[in-house]
């Protein structure tokens, strides 16, 4: 027998869904971020601190994140764009879907590869079409995946971590966001 291997400890996962759901208050998490702006429309978020499982957490590594405008929005280019942010979680999300899946199901893969696409129509943010919405028109994801399953297998993969995925739900299910100055 072949022993499958896409690098997820998925019994880890699987105890940990059994366990929560004794406990669901230890499945309340709260992630943050940290923003602080530098100069013009460049500034740079970290993330390191989380609380769950009841208590505060904290990643091995702080992550720095630089945000800016490119140069044909007369800005330095020092990062991406808070929008790219957006497809940069939703491939991050899927693709560890794909593989979390694949290793559950038994399908070992060989790579997989997202690409994510956002078409804007930037007129809503610049304020020269008000009834141009400020994000996404919309949001296109094509996987190519080469795994040891047939197509409507690799399919199934994806459909599963599309519905299990945070960042999917996040942007096709409306969020409560509150914004306040402290």
């Amino acid at each position: 027998m072949t022993t499958i291997d896409n690098g997820v400890n998925v019994q880890a996962l699987l105890d940990a869904r059994e366990a929560l759901k004794s406990a669901p208050e230890a499945a309340q998490f709260t992630w943050r971020a940290s923003s602080t702006w530098t100069k013009g429309v460049h500034s740079t978020t970290t993330v390191q601190k989380f609380f769950g499982l009841g208590q505060e957490q904290t990643h091995k590594n702080e992550t720095v994140f630089a945000a800016d405008h490119p140069e044909v929005f007369a800005a330095e280019d020092n990062g991406i764009t808070p929008i790219e942010y957006l497809l940069v979680g939703l491939a991050g999300c899927l693709t560890a879907g794909v593989a979390s899946v694949a290793q559950n199901r038994g399908i070992q893969l060989r790579s997989v590869e997202a690409t994510v696409e956002g078409n804007h129509d930037i007129r809503g943010i610049l304020g020269a079409d008000s009834d141009v919405r400020n994000g996404f028109n919309d949001v296109k994801v094509t996987f190519h995946i080469d795994a040891d399953a047939s197509k409507e297998e690799i399919e199934a993969l994806v459909a599963q971590s599309q519905k299990r995925s945070a960042v999917f739900d996040a942007l096709t299910n409306p969020t409560d966001v509150t914004v306040e100055v402290a």
